[in-house]
């Protein structure tokens, strides 16, 4: 198991101390994705009016939709693998359908073979007896 990191961010120009079993890199990037939400939340000409306990709120509003929409995001590829584990499934099962008739096709075909060799023994012996027959006739 991971040891406890506690690592300093700076968010919004104040200093943090962030702990958690995540590597420091991990945690800087929560940092920069909170600022960088700030940022954004700053630029709206409705921003400068608000109160702080509104921009905060509008903070945490724009970071709960883009945590909603990445996970809609996740649960969608999850599904989406999870319909492609089904049909890789179903395309192995008909892989070894097919292999399967492939090689009673195969056993038929040696048979087949097989046959074909002792009806040409049988051409053959006939097309002998006809000829000594046919000595034995003159």
């Amino acid at each position: 198991m991971n040891k406890r990191n506690d690592t300093q961010v700076m968010i919004l120009n104040k200093q943090y101390t962030l702990s958690g079993f995540e590597s420091d890199e991990y945690l800087q990037r929560i940092a920069y994705l909170i600022n960088s939400m700030y940022d954004e939340v700053k630029k709206m000409d409705v921003y400068k009016s608000m109160d702080l306990e509104t921009k905060h709120i509008l903070l945490c509003i724009n970071l709960a939709d883009e945590y909603c929409k990445i996970k809609n995001r996740n649960d969608e590829l999850k599904n989406d693998i999870d319909r492609h584990a089904d049909e890789i499934g179903a395309l192995r099962r008909e892989i070894i359908d097919l292999k399967s008739k492939l090689d009673l096709a195969a056993k038929e075909r040696e048979q087949l073979k097989e046959k074909i060799v002792e009806e040409q023994k049988k051409i053959v012996k006939l097309e002998t007896e006809l000829t000594a027959e046919k000595k034995n006739r003159r």
